[in-house]
């Protein structure tokens, strides 16, 4: 534009000629002024030469200083009586190779992937893991064994053992599964990092089931919520001891609190429906009896509803563990399941079998018949 600023210049004249191409005339007379000619670059004097630095280089990466500190080698060689340059500068030079790092030699952790799991209906994705419980005396504990569906939060397998083992956790997967119908290629379990979890029986068994494992980053919790989450609802409710008197004790208060869970328990993250209801696909019809309700009350008091029409909590349609960026702001429900027991044995496995609930029963009727 300037060019042509300047072609017009001696017929319209400056000012017409910027005014019509919008120019600026003091880009114009900017343009005018000639350049001065780039001066070149010197090599500063304070700069080492090209062989110095070769030298710095090589005394950093040598055997003898290569898992030390830039400030630790020139203090060694200091002491020694030789100078090869300032600590600063052996950092530049490094930096021109991008060897600026940890220089000890140590443990290099790899690189660990976020797992990301989607479930968009029941017994697609399972969430397990053990936590203890307090015994009669100090330092004893029992642990158990929680196995849930974190789409409908319905616990589907658990134990109660005097250990952690691999074993165990095989026995409450195999049965789980049975109980459940799992195929092959349909289920994925995620769990922690601990000892059983990680078991190469564990491993194998999942192989031969068809089953896809998943495992948390080390030390993130956050990976694994929905058990985390069970367990805080399991040990805050009212009734729950501060010490179980024995391992049959600790098994009677699960047998309890287990079916109370699963088909009493109102949980907020699947629409205060009862995680049994989600699991064997009751939901639906409830939701609309739940609907009638409300419209009842609507068309019997209108103005008590600000906001119109009043509607039931929605019920879950995707649950995820680390949803992706992208479906971060997409509904995605978050859940944790826990099993049903009646076992007397030590380490004996309870899991819940698939109720068949009745058609146009209530939601109380229904839980009751669940149990029997």
């Amino acid at each position: 534009m300037i060019a042509t600023t300047e072609q017009l210049a001696p017929t319209l004249g400056l000012t017409t000629a910027c005014d019509v191409l919008q120019v600026p005339r003091s880009s114009v007379y900017r343009a005018r002024q000639r350049q001065p000619a780039p001066r070149p670059k010197t090599e500063p004097v304070r700069a080492l030469s090209e062989t110095e630095r070769e030298a710095v280089h090589q005394t950093l990466n040598s055997e003898r200083f290569a898992d030390q500190a830039p400030r630790e080698v020139y203090a060694t060689l200091l002491d020694e009586g030789t100078y090869l340059c300032s600590p600063s500068t052996m950092y530049r030079v490094l930096d021109e190779y991008a060897e600026v790092r940890e220089r000890r030699d140590q443990l290099r952790h790899p690189a660990y992937v976020k797992p990301e799991l989607l479930a968009t209906h029941p017994n697609q994705v399972w969430s397990w893991d053990i936590t203890k419980l307090l015994g009669p005396a100090k330092w004893t504990y029992y642990y158990l064994y929680v196995m849930l569906d974190i789409f409908s939060r319905y616990v589907v397998g658990w134990l109660i053992a005097d250990r952690e083992s691999g074993s165990l956790a095989e026995l409450l997967i195999t049965e789980a599964c049975a109980k459940q119908h799992i195929e092959r290629d349909q289920l994925t379990i995620h769990a922690d990092n601990g000892g059983p979890m990680i078991a190469k029986p564990v491993a194998l068994l999942m192989t031969d089931l068809g089953v896809s494992p998943s495992h948390s980053r080390p030390h993130v919790s956050n990976d694994n919520p929905f058990s985390e989450a069970q367990f805080k609802t399991l040990k805050y409710q009212p009734d729950y001891p501060a010490r179980f008197g024995s391992q049959v004790d600790a098994r009677t208060w699960a047998q309890t609190f287990f079916p109370w869970y699963n088909d009493e328990h109102h949980h907020s993250g699947i629409g205060y429906m009862t995680p049994a209801t989600v699991h064997y696909g009751t939901a639906a019809r409830l939701f609309a009896d739940r609907q009638q309700t409300l419209n009842g009350a609507y068309a019997a008091h209108p103005e008590r509803f600000v906001k119109g029409l009043p509607v039931p909590p929605a019920l879950p349609t995707a649950v995820w563990i680390n949803p992706p960026h992208l479906a971060a702001g997409a509904a995605a429900v978050v859940a944790a399941v826990e099993p049903v027991g009646n076992s007397e044995r030590s380490g004996e496995l309870s899991t819940t079998p698939p109720p068949t609930p009745q058609k146009g029963v209530a939601s109380r009727e229904l839980d009751r018949s669940i149990r029997l």
